[in-house]
């Protein structure tokens, strides 16, 4: 009898195992496109609890609906040794955009990662700054992993024994095409929770999932006007008479100049931080600060948030602190009230309140060997781990509501952030300083939900100068960052000219700017995105291996050649950022007519060019029909109140339509409705005149634009 059951019930009892780890989703539809799937019992804790991001309901509705991109039975999820497993399907010619701010590479198909906040230790491993659980598919949607834990992806790298698209099994011996990473048909993601939540964002195009993941998270930022214009970070140890200096130089030499940073030098003590003016360097710190102001000049401040011995704060704050320290200093628990009103408080009474701008945040990302270990202990009884994932987003969202909480916007720089943190005002900068895989990195943030400045600091050659500072006034802050080394515009004699004369382009471009980030805040469209991103891109797809190495790349069905050193600025530029040493390079014309944004001159349709631009430009590119509305080269960016002259450039000769955004340019007004896009029409006649309209200013509304005038930059 017992040998007659023994293997059945052996059998049924694997079977009720494998069922019971085996996991339903519960489905429920967020919006129209997005869809939350649940399996287990997620933590309370999560991206989108720590960033506060709230949905952007209405502007998700304005989208559309559209179908699930798969069918849910193709997802599964298991829960497993106390972890979640995730599986998504995946189709033998997809491609895979995303999983964080990656720097070298912009296809993670095949890659195996490790989402983890850190610094940029010179690999895409999944450790860096915005390692972001998102990713885009080729196919035209978007998964997000709303999970503050790191997580293991393995992007298309693994293959199921019993799984739908089982690669043939192949003789190595014998068989030259045998792959040493056999084909794929999944996304398998590893959590350790015991459950976890996650949204599908359906697209029909790759763009449209990528919006409608920003409007989950409440929008993109919409800076004000002052944070697009021109910022110098200065040395370390400077005094406000230095600062002072350094205005009047920009004023003299006729550079724009917006805001300034202060690097540590302004405190007392830091690293650790006394969160307190020396006032050996800045004796009358409110004095000084209004004295900017009147200039046109507003203050960032540099700042760690960790708690010197010596701070005022920390008797009060040390009981809401980790049982480890960075740099012997207390690291405040933000997850809790009694915390940031202890720290938050003091930057309010300290530095806010009389004027500051803002501030850069440093050092909330990594490496291991100074930031909190794995096994600290918090208050609040969150983990180290979690902390780790959502410190950026906690320090940028408190920060954050300071000045919303004093109706003034602000714009800033930090070094980490996540999931969910779209919507802050915050761009993210590093210590690493390699040009090309900066270009890689503001790639790649279209598709993090996040903001990365190719910031220019100092340079072997006065062509490596420039070519830094073109591509910084075509990115989303141009900064120079001095704390080091000092550098000025004008630091290299032989290229002044035409440092000033890009620095300048960026003031003139920016009714144009303006109006890219309001899209990306009301629309969720990345100002600053992927070639992939669009519409008519369509990079050859070819099956080849360009090398014997069987660890390259295997799915070579699915991919093409990466292209990460051009990308797209706002609804109508292609820039294509020169590198020191290259006189020539490629640039890949999406389908449809291309004109050089210098000339209006036609440049190619759907085509790979070869160009020689010079020493004084960059490659850029407008779309036929293209409109780009350009304002005087102030030296700081306009008033609230003060009125500019537009001329409308507009390319090619197909008929044109923008809207072009107007408000303040300061407060939150916008979010009452204090707002207004005005809709700019441009076509060509049959004898090649332009007919041209804007609609008008609403009554009640923020009316910045005085004279418009219309030029046709293609013959």
């Amino acid at each position: 009898m017992n040998k007659i059951f023994k293997y059945p019930i052996y059998l049924l009892l694997l079977l009720l195992t494998t069922d019971l780890a085996a996991q339903d989703i519960k489905w429920e539809a967020v919006a129209p496109g997005v869809w939350k799937g649940t399996v287990g019992k997620p933590e309370a804790y999560n991206l989108l609890i720590a960033s506060g991001a709230t949905p952007s309901v209405d502007r998700l509705k304005n989208m559309g609906d559209a179908p699930f991109p798969f069918e849910k039975s193709e997802i599964t999820g298991k829960l497993s040794d106390g972890k979640t497993y995730l599986r998504f399907p995946l189709d033998k010619k997809e491609q895979l955009y995303g999983f964080g701010l990656n720097f070298q590479t912009v296809h993670q198909r095949g890659k195996i990662l490790e989402l983890h906040v850190d610094h940029y230790g010179g690999k895409d491993n999944g450790r860096t700054h915005a390692p972001t659980p998102f990713y885009v598919s080729s196919n035209g949607y978007g998964v997000f992993v709303n999970s503050a834990r790191y997580l293991k992806v393995f992007a298309g790298s693994s293959v199921k024994r019993d799984g739908t698209n089982v690669p043939e099994a192949k003789d190595r011996n014998t068989d030259k095409s045998w792959p040493a990473r056999p084909y794929s048909d999944g996304v398998e993601i590893l959590v350790p929770a015991e459950g976890v939540e996650f949204y599908v964002f359906a697209g029909p195009k790759p763009l449209d999932a990528v919006r409608r993941y920003n409007l989950l998270n409440g929008g993109g930022v919409l800076p004000p006007r002052w944070g697009l214009g021109f910022t110098q970070r200065v040395k370390t140890l400077f005094t406000s008479k230095d600062v002072e200096d350094e205005a009047k130089a920009f004023q003299d030499k006729g550079f724009p100049l917006d805001f300034i940073g202060l690097e540590p030098g302004w405190q007392s003590r830091s690293y650790p931080c006394t969160f307190e003016w020396d006032t050996s360097r800045y004796p009358e710190p409110a004095a000084f600060v209004k004295d900017m102001l009147g200039k046109g000049i507003r203050l960032n401040l540099w700042t760690n948030p960790y708690v010197s011995p010596q701070a005022s704060i920390y008797k009060d704050i040390k009981p809401f602190t980790a049982d480890h320290t960075v740099w012997v200093g207390a690291v405040p628990d933000l997850t809790m009230p009694e915390a940031r009103d202890i720290f938050f408080g003091q930057l309010k009474k300290s530095q806010v309140d009389i004027g500051i701008s803002g501030y850069k945040f440093d050092e909330v990302d990594g490496y291991d060997h100074y930031l909190w270990p794995d096994v600290t202990i918090f208050p609040s009884g969150k983990s180290a781990e979690q902390l780790r994932q959502t410190y950026g987003l906690l320090i940028q969202r408190y920060s954050a509501a300071l000045y919303h909480e004093r109706n003034q916007r602000t714009y800033g720089l930090v070094r980490a952030s996540n999931g969910g943190g779209s919507s802050l005002p915050y761009v993210i900068y590093n210590d690493y300083y390699n040009h090309e895989d900066f270009i890689t990195a503001l790639i790649n943030s279209s598709f993090a939900g996040v903001l990365w400045t190719p910031e220019a600091r100092v340079s072997k050659t006065a062509e490596e100068w420039l070519r830094r500072m073109q591509s910084v006034v075509f990115s989303p802050m141009a900064m120079i960052n001095a704390w080091s080394s000092g550098t000025k515009p004008w630091s290299y004699p032989e290229v002044e000219q035409q440092v000033k004369d890009m620095a300048l382009l960026r003031m003139q471009m920016m009714p144009y700017w303006y109006s890219e980030f309001a899209k990306y805040h009301f629309q969720g469209i990345p100002p600053f995105r992927a070639m992939n991103l669009e519409e008519g891109y369509q990079a050859d797809v070819k099956k080849e291996v360009k090398s014997t190495n069987l660890e390259d790349n295997p799915y070579v069905e699915a991919l093409s050649k990466e292209v990460k050193d051009q990308y797209m600025a706002g609804e109508y530029l292609l820039v294509a950022p020169m590198f020191t040493g290259k006189q020539t390079r490629t640039v890949i014309l999406p389908k449809g007519k291309w004109f050089d944004f210098y000339t209006g001159k036609y440049a190619g349709d759907g085509e790979v060019i070869t160009v020689t631009p010079g020493l004084d430009k960059i490659p850029v590119y407008v779309k036929d029909g293209g409109v780009i509305p350009m304002g005087p080269a102030l030296m700081h960016a306009p008033k609230p109140n003060e009125k500019v002259n537009l001329e409308i450039r507009y390319y090619g000769s197909k008929p044109a339509k923008y809207q072009l955004y107007d408000d303040d340019g300061e407060t939150f007004n916008y979010e009452k409705g204090a707002y207004s896009f005005r809709e700019i029409n441009i076509s060509k006649t049959t004898d090649g005149k332009l007919k041209t309209s804007i609609s008008k200013a609403e009554n009640g509304k923020p009316n910045t634009i005085n004279k418009v005038t219309f030029k046709a930059m293609t013959n």
